[in-house]
């Protein structure tokens, strides 16, 4: 823009300043031709440089003064700039005049020259300062994503109008306040559904209390038997929404402490017999949650073994744990996007499958932990889990 601006002043100043350059030269030449006109008059002889039908006038110079007109012309011919006057004479021959224009020409060239250098120095300073103004913007946008990705990862206490900085009303501070308010409004909506949800769920412990209780009162018989199945599976999934409804919250805390991890995952993987082995590459104290480390690990197991086939394979190395089942994978939905709620995987052959939270809950705990919970599907076939209790541990991760 600054050099668009300083072309187009420069142009206009060039031509402006050689437009009344032209009509002075012109003016002056045809002041000075009709004093050579009266001299002539009197003494008959030409005078002020003139000449009396010169071979060198310009023939569209010499029409005119055929014609009765006092005429004036710019030429440039054989490279020499000059301006020319031309006037007839009362005894009908043509009175011309030549003078040089290139002291003219040498003005307007200085002109350039001051032009030129003053929008070099228009460029440089415009482009100065759109750079300033540009790299301040851009800072600030750049710090506007930043914020907006932390608020994006689950970071509630982030504002970015705060991370912003400054107090410009400029495009980057009204960003962060719109950002600012969509994420209140979007958080508000989310801590009404998961209220909503927790008290749900929470509403629902009384009668399934109750309900339990009578089940338990039927006795004996395959009925009774089903009353009670159906009856524990619902206990689970509230138990488990609840659950998910805690972890939603982003307020649960570990309870660490110091926990040999090869010997604690195989009294774990013990309860399962032997469709579940465990195998160890290297064993590593870590400190953990060992309540929260044992439920990431059941719903694990329980997954490789309802959606998968046995045998599943237990692989601790250091802060590492491997889960490989030998069924289908992982559904291509939940490699993209995530685990998901009531988000189930193929239905196995025996019925079934869950509710489809197992593996949320297990991604939840694991963030509480600090872990990092990964899922992908194994070359040789099967489904992985892969559950790092260290990930910012470069050792474990050369090691892998």
């Amino acid at each position: 823009m600054s050099a668009l601006v300083a072309v187009a002043l420069s142009l206009t100043v060039h031509y402006a300043y050689a437009f009344q350059q032209a009509e002075e030269a012109r003016e002056l030449q045809t002041e000075r031709v009709e004093l050579a006109l009266r001299a002539y008059e009197r003494t008959g002889s030409p005078a002020l440089g003139s000449r009396l039908d010169s071979a060198e006038v310009p023939a569209r110079l010499r029409d005119a003064a055929d014609d009765g007109y006092t005429a004036t012309a710019i030429t440039g011919g054989d490279g020499v700039a000059a301006v020319w006057a031309a006037v007839p004479t009362s005894d009908g021959r043509i009175l011309s005049l030549r003078s040089s224009y290139a002291p003219r020409l040498d003005d307007l060239a200085a002109l350039d020259r001051v032009l030129l250098a003053g929008s070099a120095v228009v460029v440089a300073l415009g482009a100065g300062a759109g750079v300033v103004m540009g790299a301040g913007l851009s800072a600030r946008l750049s710090r506007v994503a930043a914020a907006a990705g932390r608020v994006a990862a689950g970071d509630r206490d982030t504002r970015v109008s705060e991370a912003v900085g400054g107090t410009a009303r400029d495009e980057a501070g009204d960003l962060a306040r719109a950002v600012d308010a969509m994420a209140d409004a979007l958080q508000a909506r989310i801590a009404a559904e998961q209220r909503v949800t927790a008290d749900i769920a929470h509403e629902l412990r009384t009668p399934l209390t109750g309900l339990s209780t009578a089940a338990d009162l039927l006795g004996d018989g395959r009925p009774a038997e089903l009353v009670r199945d159906r009856v524990a599976a619902l206990r689970a999934l509230v138990e488990d929404v609840l659950e998910v409804a805690r972890l939603d919250t982003a307020t649960q805390r570990a309870d660490l402490s110091d926990i040999a991890l090869a010997e604690f995952v195989r009294h774990r993987a013990a309860r399962f017999g032997p469709d579940v082995t465990v195998r160890s590459v290297s064993e590593r104290v870590v400190s953990t949650d060992p309540r929260r480390l044992e439920r990431i690990l059941v719903n694990l197991l329980v997954n490789a073994l309802g959606h998968g086939a046995p045998p599943v394979t237990v692989e601790i190395d250091g802060a590492r744990v491997r889960i490989h089942d030998l069924g289908p994978g992982f559904p291509e939905t939940l490699l993209r996007e995530g685990p998901g709620r009531f988000r189930k995987g193929p239905t196995p052959p025996e019925g079934g499958g869950g509710h489809g939270l197992g593996l949320t809950i297990a991604r939840g705990q694991a963030e509480v932990l600090g872990a990092r919970l990964s899922f992908a599907n194994h070359p040789d076939g099967g489904a992985l889990a892969v559950l790092d209790l260290a990930p910012g541990d470069t050792r474990e991760q050369s090691r892998a």
